[in-house]
């Protein structure tokens, strides 16, 4: 059991530092603006223009009020209408329609906020700038509204849809800077490519400062990049691994103290549940690829499974945040990247024969032909275990995401309820199938993944048959 646990450990500590420096969704080229913002607590609006029925509201202190129904009148009158939507102090529209694609991708990215419902729940922050030193905060700091944007700015640091920006302007105050509702929004520009990509501002004092984007360490492969700013901080995700390996932690000392207190007994509770699931691997995918080495790699491949497994089903739990770990490519790189090196590193001289050098084909077609190929799939098979985890679990929460964005397309942002309760019968019925179809399959995607490494680690360990 100690094995399990030390290997558990090693995979963990890797998946969070990969997560605290990637996102795994980049959004700079999506426009989120589109958001019903019916459910908002505005805070101070003494500088808007409410000027709904005829009154003239714009010297009226609106700090205290819920304007939740006033923005859902307001919005769903201009979606109804045609009109684009209301402006900030700066003049720049942040209000536009419902677009439920967008909406999904925010919903199933990676924030500095733990969002569970209308709630969010500030993460520490751990930013450095390399002219000015570490900044280390709560997220609360920014007030952040149910969408994951900031409503004020600490020390140049802005959050825009759960991602922190810096402001580049060095004229942007320091400190704690009230911003307002709506003060943080994004704006299409062209890139240094010449393409098109959405970049945060921030509105402050009827100027437009623009922030960097995110940083997250993929050399641009992903459309991010190391800006004036590292980011290390806990996000949404990182939480959501820590939560499910304390509780797989719990799960696996009990049973090994259950063991030993029930020496020779039929096992019980938790254990009665669990053993089933470690025999099945143990004698359906470890035993049958690794042959008589198949102790060695078992608690490898335990912890692989279950972890995914863990994860796959708490990101299923609409009430705890819908975090989506696997569904990030931040996670699922650093499980094929470990099994790239147990696999690799566990070859022996058979393997790398086969591999670089193997017998009985023509010297010419080893050169051109197989020699490369079998090299170009060494790294081939890891970036699959990436890709397959990563889009299948991505996929489901996507299409809940979306079906759920339907009953604002329909009902218009509250302007159509007939519309809206109609769709929501069907969009549940289609939900409540999704997410037993999303109960399946985070069972296989855990099995396959877990299969498959153990395939590959099979063949770099099997003996030569002569």
């Amino acid at each position: 059991m100690r094995k399990y646990f030390l290997s558990f450990c090693c995979i963990v500590c890797l998946s969070l530092f990969a997560s605290a420096q990637h996102d795994g969704h980049n959004h700079d080229g999506h426009d989120h603006s589109g958001h019903d913002h019916s459910q908002h607590q505005h805070g101070d609006h003494s500088g808007h223009n409410h000027s709904h029925d005829g009154h003239d509201h714009s010297g009226h202190d609106h700090s205290n009020h819920d304007h939740g129904a006033h923005a859902g009148h307001a919005h769903a009158a201009d979606q109804g209408h045609g009109h684009h939507g209301t402006k900030n102090g700066c003049g720049v529209e942040t209000h536009h329609e419902f677009k439920p694609g967008e909406a999904a991708f925010h919903h199933i990215s990676d924030q500095n906020i733990y969002s569970i419902g209308p709630f969010s729940l500030p993460l520490p922050c751990f930013l450095y700038a390399p002219e000015k030193g570490w900044d280390v905060f709560s997220s609360g700091k920014f007030y952040a509204d149910s969408h994951g944007t900031g409503e004020k700015a600490y020390n140049k640091y802005v959050l825009f849809e759960g991602s922190v920006r810096r402001v580049q302007d060095a004229s942007f105050p320091d400190g704690a800077v009230e911003l307002g509702h709506h003060a943080v929004f994004g704006k299409k520009l062209k890139d240094a490519k010449g393409k098109d990509k959405e970049f945060a501002f921030v509105c402050y004092n009827g100027q437009q400062y623009q922030c960097d984007s995110k940083s997250t360490a993929d050399a641009g492969m992903f459309g991010g990049g190391i800006t004036s700013f590292y980011d290390f901080s806990m996000t949404k995700n990182v939480v959501s691994m820590i939560l499910v390996f304390l509780f797989l932690a719990w799960v696996f000392l009990s049973m090994a103290k259950s063991y030993k207190a029930r020496r020779g007994m039929a096992p019980k509770g938790i254990t009665n549940f669990m053993e089933p699931i470690f025999i099945f691997i143990q004698d359906e995918v470890a035993k049958p690829f690794l042959g008589h080495k198949w102790m060695t790699y078992l608690p490898f491949l335990q912890c692989i499974f279950f972890f995914i497994l863990g994860l796959n089903l708490f990101g299923q739990v609409p009430f705890l945040g819908g975090s989506n770990v696997t569904g990030n490519l931040a996670f699922t790189a650093v499980l094929a990247i470990a099994a790239f090196l147990v696999t690799n590193l566990s070859g022996n001289a058979h393997y790398w024969g086969h591999t670089l050098w193997m017998p009985g084909v023509p010297a010419i077609l080893k050169i051109l032909v197989i020699t490369p190929v079998e090299i170009l799939g060494l790294f081939i098979k890891p970036i699959t275990l990436m890709l397959r985890l990563f889009a299948n679990i991505t996929a489901g929460h996507m299409v809940i995401a979306i079906f759920v964005g339907l009953i604002f397309v329909f009902g218009q942002s509250g302007a159509n309820p007939g519309a809206a309760y109609g769709t929501a019968v069907g969009s549940t019925i289609l939900t409540l199938f999704m997410m037993a179809i999303e109960l399946l399959v985070a069972f296989i995607q855990a099995f396959v993944f877990t299969i498959l490494t153990a395939s590959y680690i099979g063949a770099a360990v099997e003996e030569a048959h002569h």
